[in-house]
């Protein structure tokens, strides 16, 4: 097997999507939720947002002063209907209109309120007077706001879990649970029509948590692993997060003829601890699926079924929400404290990403850096780093045959500047240089004849 096994096919995208630095993305997103005692106030959140590269924020409910204090910043706003507030909605379309004239109307444009989301998780509650209420309330809520004339500017959805579906493994075998399948295929065309996304929770925290193997969890945080074959398809997965999409796509088209839905990601994070049962719960796990997710979608790579974009995503979640029940998990998701101080840096910051032109010179580095791989690491583990990189939205041309840095034609000089650019492309965090403990940074340049290695200090 030659030293660079990585298919061509994986390696078109240009540097510039690793590059991706806009001022906000409107396809990262976050949770604010609000069950805690000890959060900072709306204005001091919205500050804090536009420090950051998120684009947009979805609420739980629909509080007036966190809409107000998001007027003008630009930022997109979920805001969320109650479970409770289902059967008033969905009985009565002059509560539907009530609700929409109080928590729409008096912000919009200028709060940028881009979705309504009536209910969390309602259809795998198996509440079944809810569940049957629950598209009623969808359409008397899209009802009024095209009474508002709002329709189509505002649009209308419901979050699901992953447990509608009965089968994900393979994602070509997702398939929605029979028992469910009429009431998903009802609000499936309520969204088709309405141009509405198909909201989902994938959560690979919980898919490692039932199958706590290290190959599991290189699998779910991003990381350097084998991939799994989809036994339909052929088609190499390299992560649980497109894996768990890709199911959903196939369900969604199993169900019809639904292509245009968009599929949303309304919730996703890693606790950053736990309790003493709780398996993958530390701070170096959730710093590595979220930052590694962040690049995963700055790269615009998509998902095998989904390629070349990248699907809005909402990480659960902004602060953790120290009111709230069961294990210590729960309360521990957040990626702010609330003195608005990281809990730890997934390069969310503007400021890292696109640092400020200084007033005065600034000295030059005097040290720059360079991922290697770590000696004594395996040849095997290194095709897997090489692998993992190249399939990553990175440029490997250089080692390809008859390129600037193909000799020595070996699987650790390859690894080596595969594993390097990954780093420096990704915005040069050390995370991005672990692959599996098998990568050290160094301050000596491997550059050698004609072969450059990037390398420098941000």
């Amino acid at each position: 097997m030659a030293a660079s096994s990585f298919s061509l096919t994986f390696v078109s995208f240009s540097l510039f999507a690793a590059f991706y630095l806009a001022d906000s993305q409107s396809f990262i997103g976050v949770n604010y939720g609000q069950v805690a005692n000890n959060l900072p106030p709306p204005v001091s959140t919205a500050a804090l947002l536009r420090s950051t590269t998120i684009g947009k924020v979805r609420l739980y409910g629909a509080d007036p002063q966190i809409i107000k204090a998001l007027a003008n910043t630009g930022i997109g706003i979920v805001i969320g209907v109650a479970n409770g507030d289902i059967p008033a909605l969905a009985s009565n379309p002059n509560s539907a209109a009530q609700w929409i004239n109080t928590n729409v109307v008096p912000y919009y444009p200028a709060s940028n309120i881009v979705l309504i989301t009536v209910g969390n998780e309602v259809i795998s509650s198996m509440d079944q007077g809810l569940v049957s209420q629950l598209l009623p309330a969808m359409q008397n809520v899209q009802n009024a706001l095209n009474s508002a004339n709002l329709g189509g500017k505002v649009k209308v959805s419901t979050v699901h879990s992953m447990a509608v579906l009965s089968q994900s493994d393979p994602p070509s075998s997702g398939r929605f649970n029979p028992v469910l399948e009429q009431m998903m295929k009802a609000v499936v065309e309520f969204e088709k029509e309405n141009a509405s996304p198909f909201a989902i929770n994938p959560y690979p925290f919980f898919a490692y948590q039932s199958d706590p193997r290290a190959e599991t969890l290189a699998f779910c945080l991003f990381q350097p692993n084998s991939g799994r074959v989809d036994s339909g398809t052929g088609i190499k997965y390299m992560n649980m997060f497109d894996a768990q999409l890709d199911a959903v796509r196939s369900a969604l088209n199993a169900l019809g003829d639904f292509k245009d839905v968009e599929i949303l990601v309304a919730e996703t994070g890693w606790a950053y601890r736990g309790d003493s049962n709780e398996v993958g719960t530390t701070m170096e796990n959730a710093r590595a699926y979220n930052g590694n997710l962040i690049a995963h979608l700055r790269s615009m790579v998509g998902t095998p079924l989904m390629p070349g974009k990248s699907v809005d995503t909402y990480i659960f979640a902004l602060y953790d929400e120290n009111l709230k029940p069961g294990p210590t998990s729960e309360r521990s998701f957040g990626l702010f404290r609330p003195d608005l101080t990281m809990a730890y840096d997934v390069g969310l910051s503007k400021n890292s990403q696109t640092p400020t032109t200084p007033t005065t010179p600034s000295p030059k580095p005097t040290a720059l850096a360079w991922c290697m791989p770590k000696a004594g690491a395996s040849d095997a583990q290194l095709q897997l780093n090489l692998d993992y990189a190249c399939g990553h939205g990175i440029d490997c041309g250089a080692i390809q045959p008859g390129g600037a840095c193909f000799e020595p034609n070996t699987v650790k000089s390859h690894a080596a500047y595969a594993m390097n650019l990954y780093y420096q492309s990704l915005g040069k965090n050390p995370w991005d240089c672990d692959f599996s403990q098998t990568a050290t940074l160094t301050s000596t340049n491997p550059s050698y004849n004609g072969c450059s290695y990037p390398g420098g200090s941000s």
